[in-house]
């Protein structure tokens, strides 16, 4: 009898699963395209669609299950080629950039960077390689390979070569706003630097040099100096693992030509000063009105702020109890969108909306209100749309469009949705709040079984982390969705779920994300 029932509930447990999953949102520079991945249970592509009517189109045609992830997407800013890596395992805690093999073949796939054209063609395999960037003409692609940066063209019209030689691994590859020079990261195990190629001839720059971690290097529009981020490099006395110690960075600004650098900002030094350690970590970016923005957590939350590109005081642009993730600058660089738990209603603290806010001015308009989950926002280069991911509690992340004119949106590709999926059968999970054993206000989502009465058996679900916020709706993570569908079919099957946000999480504050006697990541 027991065989027979789990039978019969096997369709319901594979038509929640059944959901296509959609990430790696990205825009060009001009016009109204966009990009973005599909991962349909196990077959991952490329889709995209151009404004106004931003009808989805399949670009590439992975039709198997091969577990062959697909990162790094971008469109060239000309708008002509898709560019992305696949192969890897990206999201992973270490070894992220190696080949992987679930087919258990003698001969792998290796992670690639490939090419299509975005009106549609043959896919190519440009070079073995990763964190590829497209030349500011669409001509060229920079890549690493083996620690090294490589070039080749586009098209894949010929075979890929290095650009150059040095020691230490490359990485962070930044194109000049003509394409005249590349600037990059050199890790050197306890130290790193930012060097700048130009050309064969030409020796490298290398950007005030130090025994520091420099790192996030960011051109200004004119090209004519980089703005970077300068950590403490490795050493001193041994010290316990247990303890809590500020970690110091700077912003500093170098020209160019000389490679001289300023100290512009310096992190307060303090525990919530230190390097930032949610979505994107510093989100340095060189702005529009010579203004530089960065994510800190000084105040407590995860905060955007600006400064003058000459230095100067630092500009909170987004006060509030909540924090910023997801964050992109607009391709005008007026103005920024990210993904933020802030809204009107006093549960979106456990949801995510749209954002946008000025770089220059504390303006932040919540673009999406109400009782959906959006994240992975991005500017269409006319500045017309927020292209981003869009869910509610019963219906599944899809790609949506949000005219930023009256802020409609528009829901794409439900039709990519397998009739399987029990959108109506799915419940919608309730805020809970408890207390700790010492006073803390813990948040949950209990998952109630649709017209249960009496005592249900029970689950708690621990999520991995800690660093994770699970939501009032799915999640935009593919592994916590997937956690949030296994709820879900709980659910139907007569349990009664808890999911809790435990300490240690994001989403709640630095105190929470960070609290006292917490030990090394919660151990």
């Amino acid at each position: 009898c027991t065989i027979l029932v789990a039978f019969s509930q096997r369709p319901l447990l594979d038509g929640i699963k059944s959901y296509p999953f959609p990430a790696d949102l990205t825009s060009c520079a001009q016009g109204a395209k966009v990009a973005w991945t599909f991962n349909e249970q196990g077959r991952r592509n490329v889709y995209v669609a151009e404004g106004p009517d931003f009808k989805p189109r399949k670009l590439t045609a992975f039709d198997d299950d091969e577990g062959q992830e697909i990162t790094s997407l971008s469109i060239s800013n000309n708008g002509e080629w898709v560019v992305f890596v696949r192969g890897g395992d990206h999201g992973s805690n270490w070894d992220d950039g190696l080949p992987v093999n679930p087919a258990a073949s003698p001969t792998p796939f290796k992670v690639s960077v490939m090419s299509v054209p975005f009106g549609g063609g043959k896919t190519s395999k440009l070079s073995e390689g990763d964190e590829p960037v497209v030349s500011p003409d669409g001509k060229r692609v920079a890549f690493v390979k083996g620690g090294q940066v490589w070039s080749v063209p586009t098209d894949g019209s010929s075979e890929s070569k290095p650009l150059f030689t040095s020691r230490g691994n490359m990485g962070d590859l930044q194109w000049s706003p003509d394409g005249s020079s590349l600037a990059f990261v050199s890790a050197r195990g306890d130290h790193s630097f930012i060097g700048i190629y130009t050309n064969e001839q030409a020796a490298i720059r290398w950007v005030s040099p130090s025994f520091h971690f420099d790192v996030s290097p960011r051109w200004s529009p004119d090209g004519r100096s980089l703005a970077f981020v300068r950590q403490d490099g490795n050493g001193g006395g041994v010290d316990s693992v247990l303890a809590r110690r500020h970690t110091h960075w700077s912003i500093r600004s170098a020209d160019a030509a000389s490679g001289k650098s300023v100290e512009l900002w310096s992190a307060p030094r303090t525990l919530r000063g230190s390097v930032p350690t949610t979505h994107g970590g510093y989100n340095l970016h060189w702005a529009a009105r010579n203004r530089i923005v960065f994510l800190s957590y000084q105040d407590g939350w995860p905060h955007l702020y600006s400064i003058p590109a000459q230095g100067g005081e630092a500009l909170l642009l987004t006060p509030g109890n909540f924090m910023a993730e997801h964050i992109t600058l607009s391709p005008d660089k007026q103005f920024l969108v990210f993904a933020a738990n802030t809204g009107k209603d006093a549960l979106d603290i456990d949801r995510r909306h749209v954002v946008s806010v000025s770089v220059d001015k504390a303006n932040p308009a919540v673009l999406t209100p109400g009782t959906g989950l959006e994240w992975f926002p991005v500017v269409t280069g006319d500045g017309q749309f927020v292209f981003c991911v869009s869910a509610t509690p019963q219906r599944c992340p899809l790609p949506a469009v949000v005219q930023l004119k009256d802020l409609s949106v528009r829901i794409l590709a439900k039709e990519m949705v397998p009739a399987t999926f029990p959108e109506s059968r799915l419940v919608v999970p309730r805020q809970v709040t408890f207390k700790s054993s010492d006073g803390l206000t813990i948040h949950g989502q209990l998952f109630e079984p649709t017209g249960a009465n009496g005592k249900r058996p029970a689950i708690v679900y621990i999520h991995g982390g800690p660093p994770r916020q699970m939501l009032l709706g799915w999640h935009y993570s593919d592994y916590y969705s997937n956690a949030y569908a296994t709820n879900q079919y709980l659910a139907s099957q007569g349990f009664v779920v808890l999911s809790v946000n435990y300490r240690l999480g994001i989403g709640y504050g630095f105190d929470f994300h960070r609290p006292t006697h917490a030990g090394a990541a919660g151990a």
